[in-house]
C-alpha cells in the first residue's frame, strides 16, 4: 500500500505513525511517552538481532557447511515472533489482524489445533460371511506365498530388520526422504503430519501438493499453522491427477521418496523401515509399500476375468484384506501397489519411459509395470507386527479399504481392466505368469501388415497342429495396428479386446512417437518381446529374414535372454510356406534350429557347362535364412573358364572360399579333403560339379536334421549321412539289378524315406563326427592296389574299386554298423541328379563298367515334397525302414552284426557281440564296444 508523510507531523511522531500504519493498517495517533527514548530502543534491539542473523548466515555460507540440506531456522522464527510481542504493543497486532481481515490476506496460526480437520470414521471394517469366498481368497494367498517361499524367499518383519542395510537410522549414512502428500478433499492432512513429525527416522522434506482442490486455502494455512521449513505446500488451479506427484517426485534430491495417498496414515516406525528394508541389497531394486494387488489369474476356458469380478478366485488378491482375514505378516510380492509407495528417486525416472495407457487412473500399476519392465524392479508390501501399529504403513486401514472398495464405476473398472491386460500382453510378467510359466511351439513377430501376411500361412499350419501353441505378436501404433493385423489374418478384430492370449499389440508408438530414431523402437520391441518369452517360453521366435535391421537385433537379444533355450528364426519370405512342415517337428527339436552348420562343398576341375548349371540350381534353391558357406575345391589342373566361373560367382548366402591345388590329387584326395568339420554341428554337403539339384534340397537336410538328429527325445547313432539321391540300381553287386524303394516300402507307405547302409556320393551331407573317424580309417587302410585292403566284404564289388574314397567309407559303414537316410518319392524324384557327364569315373578308358544314363539320371523334385511324405510328414525314427549295403531289409542291430561278424576292422573284437567304438573329437578308435 502508498505511505503519503503528512507536512504537520513532526520525524519521530512521523516515524511511529508510519510504523503504526504499516503494520496495523489506519491507526490512530495516541499521545505516548518520551517516543524518541522509545524509538532509540526500538531500532537498538532491531540493530542487536539483525547481528545476529548476520552470524549465522555467515556461518551458513562456510564451505564447511553442505547447502544442499536445508537448515532448520524455526527457532529463529520463534525468537522473532517473541522479540515482535515485546516491541509492537498488543493494540497495534490487533490493528493488524483487522487490516488483514479487510484486504483479504491469511494468517498464519500459531497452534495447528485451530486449523486442523479430521477424519470421521464412523463405520466398521467389512468382514464377509462368505466361507466359500474365504476359503478360495485364502487358498490362493496361501498358494502365492509358498511359491514366492521358493521361488525367491519371504521374511517377516524381524528377519527384514535383522538384515543387513545400506542406510543407518543413527550413523552417518542416514537417508534423506522426501515425504510426498497429495490432497483434494480429504481432511486428513493433520493426521498425516502429526505422524510424520513423530518418525523415529526424521523426514528430509515433506512436500504437500494440492492440485485443484477446492480446499486450497484450507490446505495451506494448515501446512503455515505447523510453521516448520521442512514441510512446503505446492499448489496449481490446474488438476494434475494421479501422475503429477510423481512428477514432482522428479525435482527431490533426497536419497528416496515415499508418496502418499491421503488415505494413509502411516505408523510412526514406517519411514525407519521403509529406509532399512530399501537399503537391503535383496530389496534396494524395488518399489515398497503396504498396500498391493495381485491381478487376474487365467480361468478354465483360458480367458482373464475382470479383477473386480465377484465371488472369482481367478479375480486375483487385495492384500491385506480385512473383510476375508488376510493380514500380511511375511514381505509379499505384488503385481502393483496402492495408496502408498516408497522407492529411490532414481527408479521414479522409470514411469514415464512409455506414455501411461491413460492419464485419468492407473498410475499405480503403469508405475509397478514400467519398473520390472526397464529395471528388472519389483513390487512388495511390507509386513506388519500385528501388536504395534506403529509398523504399519496405514494405522487407519478403514480409510484405504473404503476407498478401494468403491470405486466401483463400470467405466473406470474397465479402462483399468484394459490396462492390466495391455501390461500383461506387452510382457508384463504378473505373479500369474510368475506362478505358472507357460511352454509354446512358437511365437511369431511381425512389424508390419505386410510381414503378418507373409508369415499367415506358417501361423495357421502351427495353430492347426494338434498339440502345437502358437501366438502373434505384432508391433501395433503406426507400423502395424492389431486391427489391421487380425484381418490380414481373416480373425475378427474382437481378438484384439479379448483377454486370452492369441494376438500381441505392443503399442510401440507408445514409447517411440514422432522420434526418427531407432533407440525408441529397439527399446520398446525388446523390453516387451523379453517379457512375453519369459512368460510364454517359446521354442522359436519366428520373424521375416529382411524385417528391419534395429527390430531384428531387438528379437534377437530378446530371445537371448530366456534361459530355458528360446531361438531366433529369421525366414525368407519366399520360404515361408514351404517350411511348413517345421510345425510338425517336436517342441525339443526347434530350439536348435539354428544350431547346426551346412557348407557347400563343390569339387571341380574343368567342366564349367556341368558348374554353371550346379550353381544355377544351388541359387535357384530354398534357404531358410541360414549361413551357408560354399567352398570350390580345385584340382590343379583346373582350366581358366573354371577360374573365371568361380571367381565372379556370387553367392549372397555366405561367405565364398576357392581352394585350388598345387600338385594334382586325383579324385579320392580332391572329395576326401574337400571338407572336415570345425565342430559337432558343422555338416558338410559334397558336390561334383555334374551334379544338378532340387530347389527343395536344403529343407530336405535341415527338416531331416531336426528330425532325426536334434531332437533330444530321438536316438538314432547309426545315422551317418543324409542323401539327396535316390538310387535305381543296387550298385555293390556285379548285376547291378534294379532297384525302386517306392514299391519295396508301399506296405509301410510308398514314400517313406529309409535307412541304407550305402553312403552316397551323388549329393550328400555328411556328419561331423562319423567324417572324422573316417578320415583316421582311411588314413589306416589305405592302400594303393585295392586287393592289397584288409576288408574284403562278401559279395561286394567295392572289393576291387580303386580309385575310389567312396569304397573306404562303405567299408567303414559296413563294418561299424552306420547308415545314411534316403529319400522316396514317386518316379524316383530326388533332391539331386547325376548327369553322369565325362570325368575320372564315367568314361574312364580303365572303366570296363558300361553306364546306362537313364539307370543314374532322376527327375528333381519341383513341389513341395511335405506333402508326399507319410501323414504329410517325417516318420518317427523307430519306423524307418533299413536296408543293408546289398538293398535287402535287415535291422540296425543286425547291420551291426554283420560287421562284427566279419571281424576285420581296426581292431579285433568279440565278432559276436562287439564293434569299434571310436572317440568322435578325434576319430581315433579306443575299444571295443557291445552292440
Amino acid at each position: 500500500m502508498g505511505l503519503v508523510r503528512k507536512s504537520h507531523v513532526r520525524s519521530g511522531d512521523y516515524l511511529e505513525g508510519m510504523l503504526n500504519e504499516y503494520v496495523g493498517g489506519k491507526a490512530k495517533f495516541k499521545a505516548h511517552k518520551s517516543p524518541s527514548a522509545r524509538l532509540v530502543t526500538a531500532l537498538t534491539c532491531l540493530q542487536f538481532a539483525f547481528a545476529v542473523y548476520a552470524t549465522f548466515l555467515l556461518y551458513y555460507m562456510s564451505p564447511a557447511i553442505d547447502l544442499r540440506s536445508k537448515p532448520d531456522f524455526t527457532w529463529a522464527t520463534r525468537f522473532a515472533q517473541h522479540w515482535k510481542k515485546l516491541m509492537i504493543p498488543a493494540h497495534v497486532v490487533n490493528h493488524y489482524q483487522e487490516a488483514s481481515a479487510v484486504v483479504g490476506s491469511e494468517i498464519t496460526p500459531f497452534n495447528p489445533v485451530e486449523v486442523c480437520e479430521h477424519e470421521k470414521i464412523d463405520f466398521e471394517q467389512k468382514k464377509s460371511n462368505d466361507a466359500q469366498m474365504i476359503k478360495l481368497k485364502t487358498d490362493l494367498y496361501r498358494e502365492v506365498l509358498e511359491f514366492q517361499s521358493k521361488s525367491f524367499g519371504t521374511e517377516t518383519l524381524s528377519e527384514l530388520m535383522a538384515m543387513k542395510s545400506k542406510w543407518d537410522l543413527k550413523g552417518p549414512t542416514r537417508p534423506k526422504v522426501t515425504v510426498i502428500l497429495n490432497h483434494f478433499k480429504r481432511r486428513t492432512l493433520c493426521a498425516q503430519l502429526d505422524s510424520l513429525l513423530n518418525q523415529t527416522l526424521p523426514f528430509h522434506h515433506v512436500w504437500v501438493l494440492s492440485f485443484g482442490s477446492p480446499n486450497e486455502l484450507t490446505l495451506k494455512r494448515i501446512v503455515d499453522s505447523y510453521n516448520d521449513t521442512r514441510i512446503s505446500f505446492i499448489s496449481s488451479s490446474y488438476d494434475f491427477k494421479y501422475y503429477g506427484r510423481f512428477q514432482m517426485a522428479l525435482q527431490t534430491e533426497a536419497d528416496l521418496v515415499y508418496i502418499l495417498d491421503d488415505d494413509m496414515i502411516p505408523g510412526t516406525k514406517m519411514l525407519q523401515i521403509l529406509s532399512h528394508v530399501a537399503g537391503t541389497e535383496k530389496y534396494m531394486n524395488s518399489v515398497l509399500g503396504s498396500i498391493g494387488r495381485i491381478l487376474p489369474f487365467r480361468q478354465k476356458d483360458y480367458t482373464f476375468p475382470s479383477y473386480r469380478k465377484f465371488r472369482s478366485k481367478e479375480a486375483g488378491l487385495y492384500l491385506p484384506d480385512p473383510a476375508y482375514g488376510i493380514t500380511v505378516d511375511k514381505i509379499v510380492q505384488v503385481d502393483f501397489l496402492s495408496s502408498s509407495w516408497f522407492l529411490s528417486a532414481e527408479l521414479i525416472k522409470t514411469l514415464f519411459i512409455e506414455t501411461p495407457f491413460t492419464f485419468l487412473t492407473g498410475e499405480d500399476l503403469h508405475l509397478s509395470y514400467q519398473l520390472q519392465k526397464y529395471r528388472d524392479a519389483g513390487s512388495f508390501v511390507l509386513p506388519v507386527d500385528p501388536n504395534d501399529k506403529e509398523t504399519w504403513g496405514d494405522s487407519e486401514h478403514r480409510l484405504a479399504y473404503v476407498s478401494e472398495t468403491t470405486v466401483i464405476f463400470k467405466d473406470i473398472v474397465q479402462v483399468r481392466d484394459d490396462q492390466w491386460w495391455k501390461a500383461l500382453s506387452t510382457g508384463y510378467v504378473t505373479q500369474w505368469a510368475a506362478m505358472n510359466p507357460q511352454k509354446i511351439d512358437a511365437l511369431f513377430y511381425a512389424h508390419s501388415v505386410k510381414e503378418v501376411k507373409d508369415l499367415a500361412p506358417l501361423l495357421e499350419k502351427f495353430r492347426s497342429t494338434v498339440g502345437k501353441k502358437a501366438y502373434i505378436v505384432v508391433s501395433g501404433g503406426k507400423h502395424c495396428p492389431c486391427e489391421d493385423a487380425a484381418t490380414a489374418l481373416k480373425w475378427p478384430k474382437s481378438v484384439c479386446r479379448e483377454r486370452r492370449f492369441k494376438i500381441f499389440d505392443l503399442g510401440v508408438g507408445a514409447l517411440s512417437g514422432i522420434s526418427k530414431s531407432e533407440v525408441p523402437v529397439v527399446q520398446a520391441v525388446y523390453s516387451s518381446m523379453r517379457g512375453l518369452i519369459k512368460i510364454h517360453n517359446p521354442s522359436v521366435v519366428i520373424t521375416v529374414s529382411d524385417i528391419d535391421p534395429h527390430v531384428k537385433k531387438a528379437l534377437k537379444m530378446a530371445s537371448e535372454t530366456n534361459s530355458n533355450a528360446t531361438t531366433l528364426v529369421v525366414l525368407p519370405r519366399a520360404t515361408v510356406p514351404k517350411v511348413l512342415w517345421m510345425a510338425d517337428l517336436r517342441t525339443t527339436a526347434l530350439p536348435n534350429w539354428n544350431r547346426m552348420r551346412i557348407s557347400i562343398n563343390i569339387i571341380t576341375q574343368n567342366r564349367v557347362n556341368s558348374l554353371t548349371r550346379l550353381l544355377r540350381s544351388l541359387s535357384n534353391a530354398f534357404y531358410t535364412g541360414d549361413e551357408v558357406p560354399i567352398t570350390f575345391n580345385m584340382d590343379s589342373k583346373v582350366d581358366e573358364a573354371t577360374i573365371k566361373m568361380v571367381g565372379s560367382f556370387d553367392w549372397p548366402h555366405g561367405p565364398k572360399t576357392l581352394r585350388r591345388r598345387i600338385i594334382q590329387g586325383g579324385l579320392i584326395r580332391a572329395v576326401s579333403e574337400s571338407w572336415y568339420p570345425a565342430s559337432d554341428d558343422d555338416y558338410g554337403l559334397l558336390l561334383e560339379d555334374d551334379i544338378e539339384v532340387s530347389p527343395y534340397y536344403y529343407l530336405w537336410i535341415k527338416y531331416a536334421l531336426l528330425a532325426y538328429h536334434y531332437d533330444p527325445q530321438v536316438s538314432l547313432p547309426e545315422l551317418s549321412s543324409i542323401s539327396l539321391y535316390t538310387p535305381r540300381l543296387v550298385e555293390v553287386v556285379k548285376e547291378r539289378p534294379k532297384w525302386n524303394a517306392t514299391e519295396v516300402f508301399k506296405h509301410i507307405h510308398p514314400n517313406t524315406p529309409y535307412l541304407h547302409q550305402l553312403p552316397c556320393s551323388w549329393g550328400a551331407v555328411f556328419f561331423p563326427k562319423q567324417w572324422r573317424e573316417f578320415y583316421v580309417y582311411m588314413n589306416m587302410r589305405f592302400t594303393e592296389n585295392a586287393k592289397e585292403n584288409p576288408v574284403q566284404i562278401p559279395k561286394s564289388r567295392t572289393n576291387g574299386w580303386q580309385a575310389s574314397w567312396k569304397k573306404f567309407l562303405i567299408d567303414m559303414m559296413y563294418l561299424r554298423g552306420y547308415v545314411s537316410l534316403y529319400p522316396n518319392f514317386p518316379k524316383q524324384q530326388s533332391f539331386s541328379t547325376n548327369h553322369m557327364e565325362p570325368g575320372a569315373h564315367i568314361s574312364a578308358k580303365d572303366n570296363v563298367v558300361k553306364h546306362d544314363k537313364t539307370d543314374f539320371e532322376v527327375p528333381l523334385l519341383k513341389e513341395d515334397f511335405r506333402t508326399l511324405l507319410p501323414n504329410g510328414k517325417m516318420p518317427p525314427a523307430s519306423k524307418l525302414p533299413s536296408v543293408n549295403l546289398f538293398n535287402q531289409p535287415v535291422s540296425l542291430k543286425g547291420l551291426k552284426a554283420a560287421g562284427a561278424k566279419l571281424g576285420q576292422d581296426v581292431l579285433r573284437c568279440n565278432n559276436v557281440t562287439e564293434i569299434v567304438a571310436v572317440d568322435h573329437q578325434t576319430g581315433l578308435p579306443i575299444a571295443c564296444a557291445k552292440f
